[in-house]
């Protein structure tokens, strides 16, 4: 297994500055990481600087608090895919969900899944923020996302309450199984973690510590 190439080097704070992505993409170009995950206002930057590696860039889109429009969503994704952007990892419309509105959040998802299934090989992942939610809202909503075009559920976001748990990773990866991935993020901060998250189910690790880990790896 190589774990850097399941990493998305992550820097998402919003005092990051041109210096702290330029570090980022030459971090991930070092050590193999499959992408860097950064704001959307650095996604050229970030594009420009792996442009030479197999490095991907991924931004978010809906983030961190998943609420904005369907049709905000749309003009996001777009304009991210249109700067050089491989992966987009939306928040999902949280609060629709608590609301059993199911046909408003796979709206929004297939909005977005549209946008993306025009650029051949990119991928849209589906942040659900399972610490907001029950159980059953993590199979609801890992249900929605698959019939609406996702390739990915993932975790959290790394702003909301905690971040990614086995048992979370575990219920999704039970809920989807082979036909999507896994994506468990937040909190992931030492090797020990990466490695449950893995055993879970996760084939994809959201994290800003991945240099720690793979120091710990090895």
């Amino acid at each position: 297994m190589n774990l850097a190439a399941m990493i998305d080097h992550t820097c998402l704070r919003p005092d990051a500055t041109g210096d702290d992505i330029e570090n980022l993409c030459r971090e991930a170009i070092e050590h193999g990481f499959h992408s860097v995950c950064v704001a959307p206002s650095r996604v050229e930057l970030a594009v420009a600087r792996v442009a030479a590696s197999n490095v991907r860039v991924c931004s978010v889109v809906g983030f961190p608090h998943g609420n904005t429009i369907g049709p905000a969503r749309g003009i996001e994704a777009e304009a991210m895919l249109g700067a050089g952007a491989w992966e987009i990892d939306m928040v999902m419309n949280i609060g629709a969900l608590k609301d059993g509105e199911d046909g408003v959040v796979a709206a929004d998802i297939g909005i977005v899944a549209d946008i993306v299934d025009s650029r051949p090989g990119a991928i849209l992942k589906v942040i659900l923020e399972t610490a907001l939610l029950e159980s059953d809202e993590i199979v609801r909503a890992c249900r929605i996302a698959e019939h609406s075009g996702a390739n990915f559920v993932k975790t959290s976001t790394g702003f909301g309450p905690g971040g990614a748990t086995v048992e979370a990773v575990g219920l999704m990866k039970e809920t989807v199984g082979d036909r999507l991935g896994v994506k468990a993020s937040g909190g992931i901060r030492d090797y020990a973690t990466a490695m449950a998250m893995v055993d879970a189910g996760a084939n994809r690790l959201g994290t800003s510590s991945s240099l720690d880990i793979m120091a710990e790896a090895g």
